[in-house]
């Protein structure tokens, strides 16, 4: 819901002020999340996502979410398009990553949605000189 809700523009503007530059000389590293395959949402999450869409970004946002069959109201969702278009609209250009899944590759990553134990994964952000 931080995706959707701004969290990624609102973190690339920071950024390129703190650095005294723009959102497009940014890079971007998406790292391992859920993937596409196993990112189970209600229609409540699809829904916030498609109004704060704005009109370009409508049929991307909405390709970003797979009905799943039989079950009414549920999509996969893709959160690694769903960031990189944020990260589009922020005006960064240069992003990489965004094809590791913590739920379907066991032997690289914990997850708790699938074990229900925690683990521990870092995340980081810095300015290069």
């Amino acid at each position: 819901r931080g995706l959707a809700a701004g969290i990624v523009e609102q973190t690339a503007a920071r950024v390129a002020a703190l650095a005294g530059g723009a959102t497009d000389e940014l890079h971007a590293y998406l790292g391992p999340a859920i993937g596409p395959q196993a990112f189970e949402v209600g229609a409540d999450v699809r829904e916030a996502f498609l109004d704060t869409a704005s009109q370009s970004e409508h049929d991307d946002t909405r390709q970003a979410f797979a009905a799943i069959d039989g079950a009414p109201g549920k999509y996969l969702a893709d959160l690694y398009a769903l960031a990189r278009l944020r990260l589009a609209r922020a005006g960064v250009a240069h992003v990489s990553g965004g094809t590791a899944c913590t739920v379907t590759e066991p032997a690289r990553f914990y997850s708790y949605r699938r074990e229900r134990v925690t683990g521990r994964m870092a995340a980081a952000i810095w300015l290069a000189d």
